[in-house]
């Protein structure tokens, strides 16, 4: 058959199915020049100790100049690097020395809406008859939309005199992407970036870029997200997407997109077909097994919620398109206080990994998840930085004392991912000589690199352990994914099965000793156990109890035998 330009392209670009990716919050990474502010300099210095995860990848948050309304994701420059992480020279050498050690850099592409620091928007204000004038949304009267952080979506500009719409923060106003002088901007933007030898974009709430003319009034009795339906997907976003495809085709790069509230089958349309625009996009749907639409509004872990979340992607994009797996980044609070249990730290956070690395997919890990970091829990809503967690706080359950309310953030807020990466137990967990600029969790003594560098069953070697199998198994990369027991309240249970060679994922998400099986298709099989995040006792000598321990495993397996938050991984060859 033969194959077309694009075909290549895609083959081409198809790099990115085998990797797997850490993501770096800068300001909180490392501080390699003692102001308290992690920088450029700490991301070089600790490039060795990325690589030594077995990632193959950095994804960069927003480095660029911003007045931080919404830490970086206001920006006021796209073609430069805050002041705080370092310059466009310190940038180039992260960029270099990261390639020759093999690692690709990509970098957060936001483009929904600038700051209102912008030299865009400060153009913009000043009138109707100005160049910059239809870069930003204005209108006379406001619609009835909220904003998704800071109040209504619509605020007032004494200086044009009329309103701008911001999705997000204030200070945060929306471009205008029916304007191609914008889009051209963006195109530009992402060549600047490409050219020095980035190797791809995360692309911000990039679903959002659209909004439906006329933007008609939204839904009046939904709170935040009443005016959703007319900024989602909105009617020329596969078309506006294409032409920034068309600059990735243009080098050895790939697109991963960020989609608030997309479903399965408006993803599809971004991820395939004739109006593909993207190699992989962020699903929101299994960061809600504890919540209803956001953090906020929490409620019971629920383990069907959340495989039910897992394998609807797992199967719809299968043979199609390709997921991109994550459990935490900046924008949700830890993990194990989520979906694990602090209690049973090092079991949960070890099982948490094998969850969701194993499935068909990219995996991202998030600064600190690999150590196992918790959520912050401060004294006080003063305390807290992160605008979204203000707005929650003063806006909702206002009838609630404030100990309640502050309780809601401990489970909800953004900050609690972004406290200082915890390297040892020195003053201020080795991140800084000095203060840093947000609170370190105070479990840093016993959760951090060094210590867990040290130790052979430590969460962190557990990442390492499961990155490696992945990377030596085409089974576990390109293999078909298949869940088993979805009605078990308990077990998360998931096979990976390619050309006679089967691994059988299992992960016990209770804090109780409980009874799982292994499917039928298994029955009077033996497996090899691979990986299991309990010790193995008693030691080794002369490989005879490594048998034993197999044994022991394969016997506890068939009686059903699972401990607390226990994960296990068995390979399984098909003799026929």
């Amino acid at each position: 058959m033969m194959t077309t330009d694009n075909d290549n392209k895609n083959i081409k670009r198809d790099w990115y199915k085998e990797m797997s990716f850490y993501q770096i919050w800068v300001r909180s990474f490392a501080d390699g020049n003692g102001d308290g502010i992690g920088d450029l300099y700490g991301v070089y210095d600790k490039l060795e100790y990325v690589k030594s995860l077995g990632v193959d990848g950095i994804w960069f948050s927003p480095i660029y100049p911003s007045p931080n309304a919404d830490f970086g994701y206001d920006i006021s420059d796209y073609k430069d690097i805050h002041p705080d992480f370092g310059d466009l020279a310190q940038f180039q050498k992260v960029l270099k020395r990261a390639h020759a050690l093999g690692l690709k850099v990509i970098m957060d592409l936001v483009v929904n809406h600038t700051s209102d620091e912008h030299p865009w928007f400060k153009e913009s204000r000043k009138g109707k008859d100005n160049p910059y004038s239809d870069y930003y949304i204005w209108r006379d009267e406001p619609n009835n939309w909220d904003s998704l952080f800071e109040g209504k979506a619509w605020e007032y500009d004494c200086e044009r005199g009329q309103y701008y719409l911001h999705i997000f923060a204030k200070k945060q106003p929306d471009l205008n992407m029916d304007n191609p002088k914008v889009r051209q901007e963006v195109k530009d933007i992402m060549r600047f970036w490409l050219d020095m030898g980035v190797d791809g974009f995360r692309e911000d709430v990039i679903n959002f870029i659209s909004k439906k003319e006329g933007l008609p009034n939204g839904i009046p009795f939904l709170p935040a997200v009443n005016g959703m339906p007319y900024y989602k997907d909105g009617p020329h976003i596969h078309e506006y997407l294409a032409e920034f495809r068309k600059v990735c085709d243009e080098y050895d790069c790939f697109q991963l997109g960020e989609g608030p509230m997309t479903t399965v089958k408006s993803a599809m349309k971004y991820l395939t077909g004739p109006t593909k625009s993207l190699d992989m996009m962020f699903s929101f749907d299994h960061m809600m097994a504890d919540c209803l639409y956001t953090e906020y509004v929490h409620r019971p872990f629920s383990l069907i919620k959340l495989k039910k979340a897992f394998s609807k992607w797992q199967y719809a994009l299968a043979g199609k398109g390709w997921n991109a797996l994550y459990l935490e980044n900046h924008d949700h609070p830890r993990i194990i206080s989520r979906y694990g249990s602090e209690h049973f730290w090092r079991e949960s956070g070890t099982m948490l990994a094998t969850s969701y690395i194993f499935q068909q997919g990219t995996p991202f890990i998030y600064q600190g998840q690999e150590i196992g970091m918790t959520n912050i829990r401060l004294m006080s809503i003063d305390q807290y930085v992160d605008v979204s967690s203000i707005t929650n706080y003063h806006t909702y359950h206002l009838k609630e004392d404030p100990e309640r309310r502050l309780h809601r953030i401990h489970l909800s807020s953004r900050d609690s991912s972004r406290t200082p990466v915890q390297w040892d137990d020195t003053e201020n967990a080795g991140f800084s000589t000095v203060k840093p600029w947000f609170y370190v969790n105070p479990n840093y003594k016993r959760v951090n690199v060094r210590k867990e560098d040290k130790d052979e069953n430590s969460i962190l070697n557990f990442y390492r352990k499961c990155l490696a199998l992945r990377k030596n198994s085409k089974t576990l990369i390109y293999g078909t994914y298949t869940e088993h027991f979805p009605k078990d309240k308990n077990i998360y249970m998931y096979e990976r099965s390619l050309d006679g060679e089967s691994y059988l994922i299992i992960c016990s998400f209770s804090r109780f000793p409980v009874k799982a099986h292994k499917p039928s298709k298994f029955a009077g099989k033996h497996g090899e156990l691979v990986l299991c995040n309990y010790p193995k006792e008693p030691v080794s000598y002369n490989g005879v109890f490594d048998h034993i321990e197999q044994e022991l495993s394969e016997i506890e397996l068939r009686k059903g035998y699972f401990r607390p938050f226990e994960t296990r991984i068995y390979r399984y060859i098909d003799k026929n």
